[in-house]
C-alpha cells in the first residue's frame, strides 16, 4: 500500500472529504476530474470510485449539496411567508445564494437532474416543494404548483442575468432591492 493511500484513510469520512474537496476546487474555478479531487484529497487515485461512478456522480453529489444549503438559506429559521413581501424574500435569498455561491450554482442547475440519481432529484423536488408550500400559503386559493414554476422562474432569470452580467448592481443591497421589486411588480399585476 502506498503512502498515498494509507494518507487517504486518515481522513474518516473518505466521501466528505472528496466533496470538500471537489467543492474547493469547483469554487476556485479550477477543472477537476476524480482524479484530480483525489490527488489532492491526499488519496490514491480510485479512492473516489469507492464512492463516486464518474465525474457526473460526484458532480450530482455537490448539487445535492447545494439544494441542501440553499434550503437552508431559503427557511432561514423562519417559518413559511404569511405575505407578498414576505416571498419576495424568498427570492432574494435565491439570487444572493447564486451571486455567493455562482460555480455551485450552475452545477446544480447546468444538467437535468438524472431520475437514475434519487437524492439530487429529491433534493431538488425538496426545493419545488418548499416554494410551492410558501405560495400556498400566501395565496391558498391559487395553483401552488404553477405560482411555484412561476416564481422560481423569474428569480432563476434574475440570478443568471447577474451571474452573466447584463444586470449590473453596486452592492448587494441594490440587487436585493431590484429582486424585491421585479417579484412584487409581477406579483401585484392584475390585483
Amino acid at each position: 500500500m502506498s503512502t498515498s493511500e494509507k494518507s487517504g484513510y486518515h481522513h474518516g469520512d473518505l466521501r466528505a472529504a472528496l466533496l470538500s474537496t471537489a467543492m474547493e476546487m469547483l469554487e476556485a474555478g479550477e477543472p477537476f476530474s476524480l482524479r484530480a479531487v483525489a490527488r489532492r484529497a491526499g488519496v490514491s487515485p480510485t479512492a473516489p470510485y469507492r464512492h463516486f461512478k464518474d465525474r457526473d456522480a460526484l458532480e450530482s453529489a455537490l448539487a445535492v449539496e447545494g439544494f441542501r444549503e440553499l434550503l437552508a438559506d431559503l427557511g432561514g429559521g423562519r417559518g413559511l411567508p404569511a405575505s407578498l413581501p414576505d416571498l419576495a424574500e424568498f427570492a432574494v435569498a435565491y439570487v444572493a445564494f447564486a451571486l455567493r455561491r455562482p460555480a455551485l450554482f450552475r452545477v446544480m442547475f447546468g444538467k437535468p437532474c438524472d431520475d437514475a440519481d434519487d437524492e439530487r432529484v429529491k433534493a431538488a423536488d425538496a426545493l419545488h416543494d418548499l416554494l410551492a408550500d410558501a405560495l400556498d400559503h400566501v395565496f391558498p386559493d391559487a395553483d401552488a404548483s404553477a405560482l411555484a414554476s412561476a416564481g422560481w422562474g423569474l428569480a432563476h432569470g434574475l440570478a443568471c442575468l447577474y451571474l452573466d452580467g447584463k444586470l449590473q448592481a453596486a452592492s448587494g443591497e441594490e440587487v436585493a432591492d431590484r429582486v424585491r421589486s421585479a417579484f412584487l411588480a409581477i406579483t401585484s399585476v392584475g390585483s
